[in-house]
């Protein structure tokens, strides 16, 4: 039996890790990317402005990691999303179509009692590298 490929993907255009963790891992050709929250890349700090800046920092985090590993969000099958605040879900949704248009991955959501620096809400996906085919069932 051949050995998988592990490699870490990791880019300066968003946060580095706070903590023993890779901004995401590629086997094969699944990406796993680490919980993304709202964090600025050169302050490392929350954007102000509540969960909608967060949400979108977030998903502007996890587009740059995708395109360091030569995909975007039409590679993703799964996320996670994590909320301070489920009351936030139909907020998150709306930033959330901003940036997966049709063919939506899979997705979990679930409220947490607290996440990294206080913030409000952090997303994590899977991803498949290469074309993606979609096909009816």
């Amino acid at each position: 039996m051949s050995a998988l490929v592990r490699k870490v993907i990791s880019t300066v255009k968003a946060p580095a890790a706070i903590g023993p963790y890779s901004q995401a891992v590629l086997v094969d050709r699944t990406i796993y990317i680490s919980g993304q929250i709202g964090m600025d890349p050169a302050s490392g700090q929350l954007v102000p402005g509540g969960v909608v800046e967060e949400a979108k920092q977030a998903l502007t985090n996890m587009g740059e990691i995708l395109k360091a590993a030569g995909c975007d969000f039409t590679n993703v099958v799964k996320t996670t999303v994590l909320l301070a605040d489920i009351n936030d879900f139909s907020t998150v949704n709306d930033i959330y179509k901003q940036y997966f248009q049709g063919n939506f991955p899979a997705r979990a959501a679930y409220q947490v009692a607290a996440l990294p620096k206080g913030g409000r809400v952090e997303i994590e996906a899977i991803a498949i590298q290469g074309p993606l085919v979609t096909a009816s069932l």
